[in-house]
């Protein structure tokens, strides 16, 4: 990863989280829906990890949430 797109990573790891737990989710949960481990998901979650993510994955964590994508890539005002 880019150092600096690092604070902007951050930020869709944090409203996956954010969107997970406004849908009832687990990571675990999530996890599953998606097909990748509890590892993966709590690692993109982590403010204090280096985890990047593909735009499939983003795709399918969109779906899984039912939240449109770009929701997860507008910054906020």
């Amino acid at each position: 990863m880019k150092e600096q797109y690092y604070e902007k990573y951050r930020t869709i790891g944090l409203k996956i989280g954010y969107y997970r737990k406004l849908r009832g989710f687990t990571q675990e949960q999530l996890a599953e829906q998606i097909d990748k481990n509890l590892a993966f998901i709590g690692a993109v979650e982590a403010p204090n990890v280096n985890r990047t993510i593909s735009l499939d994955t983003l795709f399918d964590i969109a779906e899984a949430l039912d939240v449109p994508p770009h929701k997860f890539l507008m910054e906020d005002d």
